[in-house]
């Protein structure tokens, strides 16, 4: 199946791809309240993620092994709701030393609210941990680890992108707080104070087709500018750390490398369009596109850990792809990329 295209190019007058705000024009506060009035709630943060996370806590396994900490809360002025955000951990003493037999490890799930499988997927990677012996054999002495599966829950429950201040907060995780929204600052600042000698990071992401037709023309009416369409790609890709960071190049494409192969055996990969891009970025291996992430300020980039990678799930493919295949494609991401891990430091 090919891509989806997008509107035809023209010369002709800017469209009105968004029914807020006037072509041409950024918004003001005046658009951001008509935006604001215009979101619907459509689920519960609590029944679909705090509750899960209390119902992980009653496995023996996992209370041996894992504990729940309340690293903040967001407080939406507007409607006056309050979303506790909770990490799960691996329990005990966390080091910043690399002598000992434990490497420090982060996924984090629905930076943008609106990819389910992000969030679902975090919940069962830890779920899978604690139910499987071959899991907790392979991966729980060899890894300290950290899940924050919902990183925005205003957005989760309503199924945005933005959070309630109409931010991006995939591009918020930087060390300048004055670009951080409430969620970064407050999960970089748990993390930090978590440990500072991070080995690996993956942030789980969908691309939708609602990118197309809701959240693109959103963010270009938003500054104005006119929105000719993208091409979505039909599959899963990754996004990888180019070198700009100092890390070698090699090595990060070999760890990307090695989650795709893991990833190949629950759904397809997506295929670079015609000029061998995905997403406007050429396709350096199968599935893989690499840019400057702490630059960009992508929750990827948020530990500076040397390994990390942004997942990208496609849940719209016609080519029969479930919620269940979307959470077994983010869980088979991170195993994939602990695989690799182990494989280099065995």
């Amino acid at each position: 199946m090919s891509p989806i295209a997008p509107p035809p190019a023209t010369d002709a007058p800017i469209q009105r791809y968004y029914p807020i705000g006037t072509p041409g024009t950024p918004w003001t506060t005046k658009e951001d309240e008509e935006w604001k009035a215009s979101v619907q709630w459509h689920r519960s943060y609590q029944e679909e993620v705090v509750q899960r996370i209390e119902a992980l806590k009653e496995n023996d396994v996992f209370q041996q092994n894992f504990v729940v900490e309340e690293y903040g809360c967001i407080h939406v002025s507007d409607t006056k709701k309050e979303y506790p955000l909770y990490a799960i951990r691996s329990s005990g003493e966390w080091t910043d030393t690399k002598s000992d037999t434990k490497w420090n490890m982060v996924v984090t799930g629905g930076v943008h609210g609106y990819e389910t499988s992000g969030v679902q997927g975090a919940l069962l990677f830890v779920k899978q941990l604690v139910e499987s012996s071959e899991y907790q054999t392979k991966y729980l002495s060899k890894f300290r680890i950290c899940v924050a599966p919902c990183v925005t829950p205003w957005a989760y429950e309503h199924v945005q992108r933005w959070n309630a201040d109409l931010l991006d907060p995939n591009r918020s995780f930087k060390d300048d707080a004055s670009v951080q929204t409430k969620e970064s600052a407050a999960l970089m600042s748990y993390l930090n104070t978590l440990a500072s000698n991070w080995y690996m990071q993956i942030d789980l992401h969908e691309t939708t087709d609602t990118d197309l037709t809701e959240f693109m023309p959103a963010k270009h009416a938003k500054a104005g500018l006119p929105y000719n369409g993208d091409v979505i790609p039909d599959g899963f890709y990754l996004v990888g750390d180019d070198e700009s960071s100092g890390r070698k190049k090699s090595e990060q494409l070999a760890f990307c490398q090695a989650i795709i192969e893991s990833v190949k055996k629950v759904t397809h990969i997506a295929e670079p369009d015609s000029n061998g891009n995905i997403i406007d970025e050429p396709v350096v291996s199968e599935g893989i596109i690499l840019v400057p992430v702490e630059q960009l300020g992508l929750c990827c980039s948020s530990t500076k850990a040397p390994y990390t990678a942004t997942t990208e799930v496609y849940p719209d493919s016609p080519r029969g792809v479930s919620a269940d295949v979307c959470n077994q494609a983010q869980v088979a991401a991170i195993t994939g990329a602990m695989d690799h891990i182990l494989a280099l430091i065995q």
